[in-house]
């Protein structure tokens, strides 16, 4: 017999608890990488925060509005120069000479309170008061004739420079150079500020109005591209949800494996990842220009978005059906459930969590897009507001993201800062959306 070889002596390179050369290196290279993640998230959260800061830095102000209110004379020299009171012939006045009644009734006012302003001229005067302010007054007098004559305690919208004093954009230096104000009108502001009669208050209007021309920026509202903006999510709800659950519940559930429904997930996965502004090309070309439904209207940008919105509620429907266990559907099946049964009755409801959630994470996405809907027309000036559903839909409008771009050509300082409060008016709406889908993922979400 040949004798046992003792076993090989372990090759140690030292204690357990002391760390090894190698053993160091591992873990400062671990330690590194947590650093560069938290570095990372770190700037990704200060990032967002001054963005955010930045936003709501410049568009907070325009949820505030600066009016001015005094004695105005409803002078019948200027309203009604026949002196008819016919309405017919009252209506031919224009807006502008409403704003002689205005200018009139300001000079008034200075003189009743002494204010005594060096190099106050006329120009200062007549570009105190918006243009929207001698609409209003002029819809007052044809609304009801029988003030002619009277003096009435009437508020009335200031012009965007004469806002822009109580809100930074506008200093006592800056007036100076500015062409469309002065020192003279800072002063007036401030002495009129100091009275009363000037006030600023929450600014209504901008939720309610609708768009208004480059002469009246600080009259220029939302409203508009609010209703639109629902209407195409309406379009878009009612459309793509049916439709991209059905055709996931299909291709998950029941469509053979062959080489036809190899190509349709392909197409499915790349039409998720085409540029939005493709989609409003073919929104031009087939629902407008073969169709020939009109353009600027939610009918035509909800089904553009519906085309966009597809693929994402596919995918998304499509991994929540994945996610069902196996075992549900041999369970339903093996006490004899039919594969229509089994779907419906088992697998649809577990999968519902992760459908509502993709579902408005998608709708959430083109709630916020803005190249596909400028292809097809909505970025129209429209200061109409569209007619209640189904007639609605093929009214013009406008929508909140559209309206944001256009809002940035224009020159008005007002019509930025009005830019930045749709902006978080739309952050407003998109962190409901993404609340109400962790909301809705929690409150159905089943374990098994």
């Amino acid at each position: 017999m040949t004798p046992m070889s003792a076993p090989a002596a372990r090759h140690t390179s030292g204690s357990l608890l002391t760390a090894s050369a190698r053993t160091k290196r591992r873990n400062a290279a671990e330690t590194r990488f947590k650093a560069y993640g938290i570095a990372a998230i770190a700037i990704a959260v200060l990032a967002l925060m001054f963005l955010l800061y930045s936003i709501v830095r410049d568009g907070a102000s325009a949820f505030q509005q600066t009016y001015v209110s005094l004695p105005v004379t409803i002078s019948a020299e200027v309203v009604d120069p026949k002196g008819n009171r016919d309405p017919a012939e009252m209506a031919k006045v224009i807006s502008m000479s409403y704003g002689k009644v205005l200018d009139d009734s300001l000079k008034a006012w200075i003189a009743a309170e002494n204010i005594q302003i060096p190099d106050l001229s006329e120009a200062d005067i007549k570009s105190f008061f918006s243009n929207e302010a001698q609409a209003r007054l002029r819809e007052m007098v044809l609304a009801d004739p029988s003030i002619i004559g009277e003096t009435l305690d009437m508020t009335a919208l200031t012009s965007s420079r004469v806002d822009g004093m109580f809100k930074g954009r506008v200093t006592e230096a800056s007036a100076a150079l500015d062409a469309k104000t002065s020192v003279a009108q800072y002063q007036l502001a401030q002495a009129m500020k100091d009275k009363g009669a000037l006030v600023t208050k929450f600014n209504t209007a901008f939720i309610t109005k609708p768009d208004a021309s480059d002469n009246r920026a600080e009259a220029a509202g939302i409203g508009v591209a609010i209703l639109g903006s629902f209407y195409m999510m309406l379009i878009v709800l009612v459309l793509a949800l049916p439709i991209g659950v059905a055709a996931s519940i299909y291709l998950e559930e029941f469509a053979p494996k062959n080489r036809f429904t190899d190509v349709i997930e392909v197409n499915i996965a790349n039409l998720a990842a085409v540029p939005s502004i493709v989609f409003g090309i073919l929104g031009l070309a087939a629902f407008i220009n073969f169709v020939g439904l009109p353009r600027s209207t939610p009918i035509v940008g909800g089904l553009v978005l519906t085309l966009m919105t597809l693929p994402t509620i596919i995918i998304s429907t499509r991994a929540a059906l994945k996610s069902v266990p196996p075992s549900i559907r041999d369970a339903a099946l093996g006490v004899g459930a039919s594969k229509m049964q089994t779907v419906f009755h088992h697998v649809l409801p577990l999968a519902m969590p992760g459908i509502l959630t993709g579902t408005i994470i998608g709708l959430a996405q083109a709630l916020g897009e803005t190249a596909p809907l400028l292809l097809i027309g909505m970025v129209a000036f429209v200061t109409t507001y569209p007619s209640a559903p189904p007639e609605g839909f093929f009214d013009p409008a406008s929508a909140l993201p559209v309206q944001v771009y256009n809002w940035t050509q224009r020159a008005d300082p007002a019509f930025f800062e009005r830019a930045s409060g749709a902006i978080i008016v739309l952050l407003v709406f998109l962190l409901c959306m993404n609340l109400l889908a962790i909301f809705l993922r929690r409150k159905f979400e089943r374990r098994w």
